[in-house]
């Protein structure tokens, strides 16, 4: 179904987001001080190598060391050495290519004998760097474009298997191979569905001349970027099929210059689909858009029939749980179970495209007792979720009815792009109970009035719900601490301390 782009662009934040019928599918965000790195090549130094985990860390000018696994690495030294194994160009689901593009062979030896530390090489950013962890590199280069992905130390081509007529999948693999010449592999992109050859070539000839740039840049200095993707807009743009877009909506005229002055070179007869927007009300408030990425960042999703989806990210997954809630049921259970989670499924993969939750997924759907039940549940998942650009695999149900989801991570989630841990629960989303935060009050009290010099008054400083609790729940226990420890206590409820911290101390002056 046709989409529409809609696109709010300012000095400090890039959002773009994907409606199809006014629903937000997707939201991408970039800021100007922290850009997004994934595509970027680098040439870097290995400050360590890990023979236990078969891996080294690289040096390529970031914050933190990027991770680069014996599986990714190729090559000590900069555009030299055996060809990597193909890549499917961090853009399309592997799986909707076919023959995918293969390298020659090379020996996989332990990594601590094809590499040392301090070796430079030039490595790809694979993934953002999320959380504590650094960027993951890999050495198999790939650099997408409008039509296809050019992969530099490949071989042969994929098509997207979202082609399927095999007579055009005949022909853009044909087309593809004779531009190639045998100079690497390459990824047919859906995109490229009924472009004649002249297009093929233009696209594919301008990847092969960005890597000749690439490969011409002095390495003087280590690290260097050599080479940074697009921003979130102009990427957004590159990826569209015809199919996919019926129309492009902007807010700022350098932006909309920005993008004209793509499609003037990749895909002219685009130009009439862009607007410029000029209405006074914020763009992603006249589309509904804001509020649609808050509800994407809430714990609870509803769903259509009453029942509701809750999402729990941990370090290690992310766990789904599927429940009824006010659905009261057809005509019995097990019907009611298969209908709520086969709307859960849609959902599912919905959410997490939107979300862009990524790793390992659990779900725990309503229990269901028919092997058919299940089966079809795991379909509708399946089938939702190949819909979709990014790679993510399906597990059946386990015997604890669990479904297992694998999807692929490379950039931060919507909620950890937009949102931070909160500074009193440390990220946890709990925090003591009022009573436990009382009673420890008490305890504190008891430890400073032990302290020595011992003071004849104390002040107690609180949250308001803290000085309430024991105001309405436990009214004497302030008075009967301070005549078992002959001590004066002046409880101070303010609203600057956390509802779980409290501080006891001295009473400057005295009593007075």
């Amino acid at each position: 179904m046709p989409q529409h782009i809609v696109i709010n662009a300012t000095a400090q934040e890039l959002r773009v987001a994907t409606l199809e019928n006014g629903r937000l599918l997707q939201i991408d965000v970039e800021r100007s001080r922290e850009r997004s790195v994934v595509g970027s090549i680098y040439t870097g130094r290995v400050t360590r190598v890990l023979p236990g985990i078969q891996a080294a860390f690289v040096d390529i000018g970031l914050a933190r060391t990027a991770f680069l696994p014996a599986s990714d690495f190729v090559s000590t030294t900069a555009f030299g050495g055996a060809y990597p194994l193909a890549s499917d160009g961090n853009l399309e689901n592997p799986s909707a290519a076919t023959a995918a593009p293969t390298a020659p062979k090379v020996n996989l030896a332990a990594i601590e004998d094809r590499l040392r530390d301090g070796a430079e090489v030039v490595v790809q950013i694979a993934k953002e760097p999320i959380g504590s962890k650094g960027a993951r590199v890999t050495c198999h280069i790939s650099l997408p474009g409008r039509l296809v992905v050019y992969l530099p130390y490949g071989s042969g081509v994929a098509v997207s298997r979202r082609i399927g007529d095999e007579d055009e999948r005949g022909r853009l693999q044909a087309v593809v191979e004779t531009v190639l010449g045998g100079r690497g592999g390459a990824i047919v992109r859906t995109a490229s569905a009924g472009a004649d050859a002249g297009a093929i070539e233009t696209d594919l000839g301008k990847l092969c001349n960005l890597w000749q740039s690439i490969e011409a840049k002095p390495s003087c200095t280590v690290p260097m970027r050599l080479h940074r993707d697009l921003d979130v807009i102009l990427r957004a743009v590159r990826d569209l099929s015809a199919s996919d877009a019926a129309g492009i909506v902007v807010d700022s005229p350098d932006a909309h210059r920005r993008i004209l002055g793509y499609l003037d070179q990749a895909m002219p007869g685009w130009r009439p689909r862009v607007d410029l927007y000029r209405d006074a009300q914020p763009i992603f408030e006249r589309f509904g858009i804001e509020q649609q990425i808050k509800k994407a960042l809430q714990r609870k999703v509803w769903l259509r029939s009453g029942g509701y989806l809750i999402f729990d990210p941990t370090e290690a997954l992310t766990s789904i749980d599927v429940n009824s809630g006010r659905f009261v049921g057809m005509k019995n259970q097990r019907d009611t179970a298969l209908r709520i989670n086969l709307e859960a499924a849609r959902a599912i993969g919905e959410q997490l495209r939107l979300r862009n939750i990524g790793g390992v997924v659990v779900v725990d759907f309503i229990d269901m007792d028919e092997a058919e039940d299940c089966e079809a549940v795991r379909r509708a998942l399946q089938v939702g979720l190949r819909a979709q650009a990014t790679l993510a695999e399906v597990s059946g149900f386990s015997e604890l009815g669990l479904v297992e989801i694998t999807r692929r991570r490379n950039r931060e989630s919507l909620s950890q792009q937009l949102c931070e841990p909160c500074p009193t629960c440390a990220g946890t989303g709990r925090v003591p109970a009022t009573a436990s935060t009382a009673y420890g009050v008490l305890r504190q009290i008891r430890r400073a009035a032990a302290t020595p010099p011992r003071a004849p008054c104390l002040t107690v400083s609180v949250h308001p719900a803290i000085a309430a609790f024991f105001s309405e729940c436990e009214p004497t226990a302030l008075a009967d601490l301070e005549l078992e420890l002959g001590v004066e206590l002046l409880l101070q409820p303010s609203a600057d301390f956390p509802v779980a911290e409290y501080q006891v101390a001295p009473t400057a002056g005295g009593a007075g």
